[in-house]
């Protein structure tokens, strides 16, 4: 059963950044797509509520969790449009995603008690060997700098990733619902998000949304959906395995960058395998 949330979940999240990489104004149209997600979240969070019956947050510090991890995915978003625009979607997604298993595992180990093994270990010298592939291949397609720069942005997207999930595994414990926990944290982000854009940013915001309403909401769909899933699939097992086998999303990403019109490298191509097997090994 966890394997399946982690996959559809890594299917949707492959996606949604599918969908962020072609948006024209990706700060705004992903600010107005996250509102749109929030609003969804919070409609299921609410749902589920009245169904259980349970208190949304059992204790204060579940409560305190879910902030945190809304601070860090206002972080993740930001970074994550930085690092796309300057970027291709393959090799931004693969860093972003293996880098964060790696900060992830030793801290859930030494957070959680999460158990490592011996396939675990040659799983994550596979991931750190895909990331560096990552890179080169990035490297190679773009002389200008803004692939350099995307890469750089993609290494701090993966920082914030490992944050928000270990927030989200530290709520859940903790007496947090998952589907309240991801709704609350989800509208801190967006409003730290309309914040940051400022007036003429929410001016434009307001103009995105209403030029494309429809692609927006999707993306915002798509989006809250595969995070719904995934804490879904954290409520049922250890941080560390699922982060780590939902970086099979990796190949989901190879697959619709070619959708996209992107013609990966062969690094690249190469490094975003070698991070899904030895995600697969890290899980295992």
């Amino acid at each position: 059963m966890i394997v399946a949330l982690v996959l559809i979940s890594a299917f949707f999240h492959a996606l949604w950044n599918a969908l962020l990489r072609v948006e024209p104004d990706k700060d705004r149209g992903l600010v107005g797509a996250i509102a749109f997600a929030s609003v969804f979240a919070l409609i299921i969070a609410g749902v589920r509520w009245g169904i259980d019956g349970m208190p949304l947050f059992a204790t204060t510090e579940a409560f305190g969790w879910t902030i945190l991890a809304g601070v860090f995915e206002a972080i993740y978003f930001t970074t994550l449009v930085r690092a796309l625009e300057r970027g291709k979607l393959g090799p931004v997604y693969t860093i972003s995603r293996g880098g964060a298993v790696l900060v992830v595992w030793p801290l859930s180990i030494l957070l959680f008690h999460e158990v490592v093994t011996r396939t675990s270990g040659i799983g994550s010298l596979l991931v750190l060997g895909g990331l560096v592939l990552c890179g080169v291949g990035a490297h190679g397609v773009d002389r200008g700098g803004r692939g350099r720069s995307g890469v750089w942005w993609a290494v701090a997207c993966a920082v914030s990733i490992a944050g928000y999930h270990l927030a989200y595994k530290a709520a859940l414990q903790t007496g947090g619902s998952p589907s309240a926990t991801f709704a609350i944290s989800l509208a801190l982000s967006a409003a730290i998000s309309i914040v940051r854009i400022g007036g003429d940013g929410r001016r434009t915001l307001v103009a995105v949304v209403r030029g494309r309403t429809f692609r927006i909401a999707l993306m915002g769909i798509v989006c809250g959906g595969s995070f719904l899933i995934l804490m879904e699939a954290l409520a049922r097992g250890g941080s560390g395995y699922v982060l780590t086998l939902r970086n099979t999303s990796v190949l989901f990403a190879a697959g619709l960058a070619f959708a996209i019109g992107e013609r990966p490298a062969h690094a690249e191509i190469t490094g975003a395998a070698l991070v899904a097997g030895g995600a697969v090994l890290m899980a295992w």
